[in-house]
């Protein structure tokens, strides 16, 4: 479960990394509108180093449940200046969370050094890239588009089909000249799937380790959790979200995209001590 990440190597067996979410849009569920001012943009993502984030994730374009696509030119706009300016100024790993291959391409070069790809690394260019800029990468699975993925998503087994594609952009990845150990897998908790969907797929985790790659979850404050805990806000699915998350570390979960930094980073250090105490 080791990820390469340019010239440092992260053990997420023994220690699981925390995404801090950075959306620079004026639409995402939780945040948006909040930092699409680079300069409001730098702060916080400065604040969740502070709050002990492994890792920024940056995101120029929402991709929330029914939400319109924005052009090349307005992403590379909005997350540019954001990634280069973290880059200078901390040292914790930036990560870009898109699906253009120009934009994972530019923002690498101005020191991103993970590439997000909600789209699983599916696109041959998008592959390309990742190959010759050495940059390490996520893939998530989704089934269909943003603005239409959630409209009556269906699966005959979630566990496997995921499982399936995990496996089929391992061998596409490794066919194209980039190394495993460079590689993560997000099932995509939200992305096409129901509520049950997700539910099954954070209940059976332990399926996924077959890959022998880290896994990313991001279910942060996702509507889901409502529907589980009959909370409403979307500022109240945080106490959630740890949870969650803690269950997902204790079934293998080594990657962790979330809102609230400084509670799940506490939770999630508390929970490996239980686990080592254990073992």
């Amino acid at each position: 479960m080791s990820w390469r990440i340019f010239n440092q190597t992260f053990d997420t067996r023994h220690r699981a990394l925390v995404m801090g979410v950075l959306n620079v849009t004026p639409d995402s569920f939780s945040d948006g509108g909040l930092y699409q001012r680079p300069d409001l943009a730098v702060a916080r993502g400065l604040a969740l180093v502070e709050e002990g984030a492994d890792i920024l994730d940056i995101g120029g374009e929402s991709t929330r449940p029914g939400a319109a696509p924005v052009s090349l030119e307005e992403e590379l706009r909005r997350v540019l200046p954001v990634v280069e300016a973290l880059a200078s100024r901390c040292k914790t790993i930036i990560s870009i969370d898109t699906y253009k291959p120009e934009v994972a391409l530019q923002a690498v070069q101005k020191g991103a050094a993970i590439i997000n790809d909600i789209n699983g690394l599916r696109n041959p260019e998008m592959l390309e890239v990742v190959r010759r800029t050495g940059a390490a990468a996520i893939a998530m699975h989704m089934q269909g588009r943003p603005e239409t993925m959630q409209k009556a998503p269906y699966y005959e087994n979630v566990v496997h089909e995921v499982s399936d594609f995990f496996g089929e952009t391992l061998r596409r990845c490794v066919a194209a000249e980039i190394p495993a150990e460079r590689l993560a897998l997000d099932p995509g908790i939200g992305f096409g799937k129901t509520v049950a969907h997700n539910l099954e797929l954070l209940q059976q985790l332990e399926a996924f380790h077959v890959h022998g790659r880290p896994l990313v979850l991001g279910v942060s404050r996702k509507s889901f959790l409502s529907t589980v805990t009959g909370l409403t806000s979307v500022a109240d699915r945080d106490r959630a979200t740890v949870t969650f998350n803690c269950e997902a570390r204790r079934r293998g979960g080594g990657v962790f995209r979330v809102h609230a930094v400084r509670p799940n980073v506490e939770a999630l250090r508390e929970t490996e001590g239980l686990l080592g105490a254990c073992a």
